[in-house]
């Protein structure tokens, strides 16, 4: 199953995937965490230490297809030498950003990201978390195509909302399965409402929320991960029930077909 995190900027993307990647993980299953920002900061978020972190994946790993990119190697070859260990037994790789001003266009780090999703999409055994960045250039050129799940954080104000409806809006013109919203830092019943609220009126699958936590900001002003500053954490729980409903309504689903 491949899932991507989406969402405005500061909606806690992040912090929710690089959760629902351990806590997926401390359940058994082989999980990739895959940073797709060109501002790289996933590895933190897992507890990846920086000298730890996995060089970014290199373009000599596309190869050109048809059907667009795919990887020149067999996946688990890619992995071994392209992504880190990470805690709990996940592993992270991590898209290329650029070196200098006016590098150019991020092409080559975009068909990266496409490849090695194309090719886990044919392992069944494996989980991948995409954090994506806080833009829609996922959903232009096409790359989130290869997901099986787009989720859409958003926090309960009108703004936040909207970025999340026009990343539904883009997502819906590609072949992605599900797409749903996942309510984040709700301080009360009634941002919950609002969000469900906005869901309705647009046609959005609300898949959960998660509850505002001011466990998330320490652990960030610590540097550390939320997992492991607050383990028992509401908005742990929170991402640690929705993790495992959609792992487990994708196993008992049948699997679309694969593109």
């Amino acid at each position: 199953m491949r899932i991507a995190v989406a969402g405005k900027g500061g909606a806690g993307k992040t912090t929710i995937a690089a959760t629902m990647a351990r806590l997926l993980a401390r359940d058994g299953r082989r999980v990739v965490a895959i940073d797709a920002d060109s501002n790289p900061n996933l590895g933190p978020a897992l507890g990846v230490p920086a000298a730890a972190e996995p060089g970014f994946l290199p373009a000599d790993i596309v190869s050109r297809r048809l059907h667009g990119p795919a990887l020149a190697e067999p996946l688990d070859t890619v992995l071994d030498a392209h992504a880190a260990a990470g805690p709990d037994g996940t592993l992270l790789a991590r898209m290329g950003m650029p070196t200098h001003a006016e590098d150019g266009c991020m092409c080559a780090a975009h068909a990266t990201v496409s490849a090695l999703l194309t090719a886990l999409g044919d392992h069944d055994d494996l989980v991948a978390i995409v954090d994506l960045e806080a833009s829609p250039e996922h959903l232009s050129r096409g790359t989130a195509r290869h997901v099986d799940l787009l989720l859409v954080i958003a926090e309960p104000y009108y703004r936040a909302l909207e970025a999340a409806r026009r990343i539904a809006v883009l997502a819906a013109e590609l072949p992605i399965p599900q797409v749903a919203v996942v309510a984040n830092k709700v301080r009360a019943a009634t941002d919950a409402v609002a969000v469900a609220d906005f869901c309705a009126r647009h046609g959005l699958d609300l898949a959960g929320e998660v509850p505002w936590s001011d466990a998330a900001l320490d652990a960030d002003a610590a540097g550390v991960p939320l997992l492991d500053r607050a383990p028992e954490d509401a908005a742990v729980g929170a991402v640690r029930s929705l993790a495992g409903m959609l792992v487990d309504a994708a196993v008992t689903a049948c699997r679309p077909e694969r593109r």
